[in-house]
């Protein structure tokens, strides 16, 4: 029973892996598309962008449960002693930063949203902070996390939170230049910053993809 319970975990994890990237993919995709000033109408454009925004809820959600799934599969598969509390303590996490991503989602640009985005954000600092210094130590010292692929997968996975965040800055001018496009409609005034600004953020987003192949095969390969 232990090693279906592990094998299960450990299809789970896969699972998430698939649909973070894929996802992650579908957005890209999406948002280069919503770039095209030339070939959609801004009504279309503005029809790819609502698109984006439901299928990025698949990426929000695997990150979420990704949490406290990857510390169960370290636990239930001998590679950590994880302490029970500790995994407790990461679904009950990824169950509360489960909640705020679709609560946001549910209300979007209410002051409720606002306030679910923003103790969303305090959590992610937490836990970039927690898995960059679990991973640091570990890689270091050895300890708390004695195997050294999975302690690097640590430290990868906090820079993963750590590209995000840097993503989430750098996306904050689009609400404010989208509004503006909305409003005055298509034109170099109001598409160009825009287009900055999502050129910047792609780079974070690359970061991202890289940090996600390295951590998988890091996962899978585990090599000595």
């Amino acid at each position: 029973m232990g090693e279906l319970a592990y094998r299960s975990l450990v299809y789970s994890h896969l699972l998430l892996f698939v649909l973070w990237l894929g996802g992650d993919v579908g957005v890209f995709v999406l948002g280069q598309h919503f770039r095209k000033r030339q070939a959609y109408s801004l009504d279309q454009r503005l029809a790819l962008l609502k698109l984006l925004v439901a299928v990025d809820m698949g990426p929000r959600t695997a990150w979420a449960l990704m949490v406290p799934l990857s510390l169960s599969v370290s636990a239930a598969g001998g590679w950590w002693d994880v302490p029970p509390a500790l995994v407790a303590i990461a679904w009950a996490v990824g169950g509360a930063w489960l909640w705020l991503v679709w609560d946001a989602h549910r209300h979007d640009m209410t002051p409720r949203a606002a306030r679910d985005r923003r103790i969303e954000g305090w959590l992610k600092y937490a836990l970039t902070i927690f898995y960059v210094w679990l991973g640091l130590e570990s890689v270091l010292t050895g300890h708390p996390i004695a195997v050294p692929w999975l302690a690097w997968k640590a430290l990868l996975f906090g820079l993963i939170f750590a590209a995000a965040i840097l993503i989430d800055w750098a996306f904050k001018p689009v609400g404010p230049q989208l509004g503006r496009l909305i409003a005055e409609g298509s034109s170099d005034a109001t598409e160009i910053p825009l287009r900055r600004t999502m050129d910047r953020t792609r780079v974070f987003v690359l970061m991202v993809y890289v940090l996600l192949f390295v951590t998988a095969w890091l996962g899978v390969v585990k090599p000595s």
